[in-house]
């Protein structure tokens, strides 16, 4: 016979024979089979769960939430219950919440204070290493999202979004599970575009996002304890865009009987609107951008811009203008105008976007990057997009800067960042981007201190690097390295 205990969130069984405790149920979570997969993961089970933990008995090898004593020996437990982790989420580019609206949302910009915690290191031209180290996930191209997901401790995921494959780092038996869809779940995976998904304020347990699938926008789930994921159609439809968010609103692309449509809806589900998109392509869309009240979606053939309470207007690049995507996302200008790089003839110029008419500024270079965190070369461009670059050192000439993440300060004056610095490159911009294998890269932060965080040899591929916060800890990650190099943030809040 088993006794039942029962804490506000769970139900526990006491096995009479044995005296030990196994889960039954918890809120949020779906059917468990505590035989299988959560006994070998019991320390990670009760940190989720804020259970408790034996320190010197073995009795039980976990115990309900709220017990400070074993029950059988009387000897003191390790009380996980109501042991807060307060570590910031993470979601990539797709949502930071705490950027300031004159920021635009959907670029690789992060509130974190990241700059004042690496900047304590050596500066250059000292070399530094990275800290430490997580095995990179089984399937490694992949997003990665580090949240609380109504738990009390946050976690990592990777989300492969092309093969429907979802893992869980285990942080305390450092591994990745593979998580198992429940039946019924949709199928994950998503090829229509380029990928981001959108958080939810004030989670549920075990609710992750609103992601984008080729089926349509679903909510996300996880049950860590039982290692099983499920994905609900919110609205089913072939997406061609992942969403993106304004406001109090959300909204993505669908296709339908071959023309592309765009479907919104208030953040509770609550007043759906679907527009046509006249004219606009139903695949290669980049992710929407959110600024000014507007969401912007960029593609090599124009722009689409649409905000709440009006219908989407599709703008053609103008002629003899093509945009350089992979040359970074949209900056500003200083008097808050978004613009894009691209060619105009035999030339590199910037096109202002979200105007029918827009203004044209000719630049005698390629810029890389974003969110005004822009390089000609090696050397950072702090006035205007098109002035000329801050020349510090003239030996950067022989270097080609590729910014990653811009941290945004209101505390800084000048623009602060991760970026890869590639050496003794001299040919054009787009060819390091590609297949190309780069000799010899750096990792470095450039803020009020310059700072070198690694090396790498024989890069390929550099936009695929993709930086992540979790742990306290910036992490980097890349398709081709078996290991994620991580540098310690001390204390980040």
């Amino acid at each position: 016979m088993d006794y039942r205990w029962e804490t506000p969130a769970s139900v526990w069984l006491e096995n009479e024979a044995s005296g030990q405790f196994a889960l039954a149920a918890s809120a949020g979570l779906s059917v468990i089979d505590w035989q299988g997969e959560a006994r070998d993961r019991l320390a990670d089970v009760a940190h989720l769960l804020g259970a408790s933990l034996p320190l010197a008995c073995h009795c039980s090898p976990i115990y309900p939430e709220g017990f400070a004593f074993c029950p059988d020996c009387g000897k003191p437990l390790q009380r996980l219950a109501g042991a807060v982790n307060s570590q910031p989420d993470w979601w990539g580019p797709s949502c930071d919440a705490f950027l300031p609206r004159h920021v635009p949302q959907g670029l690789p910009v992060t509130s974190l204070a990241l700059g004042d915690a690496l900047e304590e290191r050596a500066a250059a031209p000292a070399v530094g290493r990275f800290d430490v180290a997580m095995a990179a996930p089984p399937n490694a191209v992949c997003v990665f999202a580090a949240a609380h997901y109504g738990f009390p401790a946050p976690r990592l995921l990777a989300l492969a979004t092309t093969r429907n494959v979802l893992q869980y780092w285990d942080p305390l038996a450092r591994l990745w599970q593979l998580m198992t869809p429940e039946d019924g779940s949709a199928d994950l995976a998503f090829t229509g575009a380029a990928y981001a998904w959108l958080p939810v304020a004030n989670p549920r347990r075990g609710e992750v996002a609103l992601v984008p699938t080729n089926g349509g926008l679903c909510r996300l789930w996880i049950n860590p304890v039982g290692g099983t994921c499920r994905a609900d159609v919110e609205f089913a439809a072939r997406l061609v865009s992942a969403p993106g968010a304004v406001r109090r609103h959300h909204a993505c692309l669908f296709s339908e009987q071959g023309v592309t449509r765009l479907w919104s809806a208030h953040n509770d589900g609550s007043q759906v609107e679907l527009h046509d998109c006249i004219g606009a392509p139903d695949a290669g869309w980049r992710c929407p951008v959110g600024y000014d009240g507007r969401l912007l979606w960029l593609h090599a053939d124009g722009q689409l811009i649409w905000q709440p309470g009006a219908g989407p207007q599709w703008l053609p690049w103008p002629a003899g203008f093509a945009p350089r995507l992979e040359l970074g996302g949209p900056t500003q200008s200083r008097d808050g105008r978004l613009w894009q790089i691209g060619h105009r003839g035999d030339e590199y110029a910037f096109i202002e976007l979200g105007r029918a008419m827009p203004d044209a500024e000719a630049i005698s270079g390629a810029r890389l990057g974003f969110a005004n965190f822009i390089f000609r070369r090696g050397h950072e461009v702090t006035g205007e997009p098109w002035d000329l670059e801050n020349v510090e050192d003239l030996q950067d000439d022989d270097s080609l800067v590729l910014p990653l993440l811009r941290g945004f300060n209101n505390n800084r004056g000048a623009a602060s960042g991760l970026v890869l610095r590639f050496h003794k490159y001299t040919g054009r911009a787009e060819d390091a981007l590609g297949g190309r294998t780069l000799g010899r890269t750096t990792v470095e932060w450039i803020g009020r201190r310059n700072v070198i965080l690694d090396e790498i040899v024989r890069l390929a591929r550099p936009l695929e690097c993709t930086p992540f916060v979790y742990d306290d800890t910036l992490w980097l990650h890349h398709p081709d390295w078996h290991h994620i190099r991580g540098w310690r943030l001390e204390g980040l809040t």
